[in-house]
Order: structure tokens, then sequence, then C-alpha cells
């Protein structure tokens, strides 16, 4: 009886030994799986602040060159007051400028 106790404890061990593995395997993966997940989430987070930095840089961009077009449109309508410009030169020169938008 002493052979067949200590060969049912050799078994268990073993056994045991295995499922213990198998439990650390398991936990491995899922470690690297949620480690795959986090770093998806921060790169997601780094691409939308990248966008909204874009979309910040087009509006700027946007607005100066409205600033721009009406400091420019000033100006020509400043020059045919003086009368340096005729009303045919100021409407083509407009036509020009607002045709660039």
């Amino acid at each position: 009886m002493g052979i067949m106790v200590f060969g049912a404890m050799l078994v268990g061990g073993m056994v045991g030994n295995y499922a213990a593995r198998r439990h650390y395997e398991s936990m491995s993966a899922a470690q690297e799986q949620q480690e795959q997940i986090d770093q998806a989430k921060a790169q997601a987070a780094q691409a939308a602040e990248a966008a909204q930095a874009a979309h910040a840089q087009v509006t700027q961009a946007t607005s100066k060159n409205k600033n721009d077009m009406f400091q420019q449109l000033e100006k020509l309508a400043s020059l045919k007051q003086q009368g340096i410009l005729t009303e045919d030169e100021f409407q083509k020169m407009k036509a020009r400028l607002l045709s660039s938008i």
C-alpha cells in the first residue's frame, strides 16, 4: 500500500505541476493581451491628439487667410478710392483675389 500511496502522490504532484504551469501560461497570455490593449489605447489617444492639433492648425491658417484677404480687399478699395485703380482694374483684381479662396 505504501507504494500505491507514493505512486498516487507522484502522479498527483505531476498533475498539480502541469495544472500550475497551464495556469501560469494562461495568466501570461492574458497579461500580454492586456499590454497590447493598453498600447493600442495609447496609440489611439496619440492619434486623437494629432488630429486635434492638425484641425487647430487648419482653423488658424484659414482664419489668417481670411484676415489677409480682407486686408487685401481693403487695400484694393483704398487704391480705387484714391484714383490709382480704375473700376475695371479694381473689379478684375478683386475677382482674382476672391477666386483664390
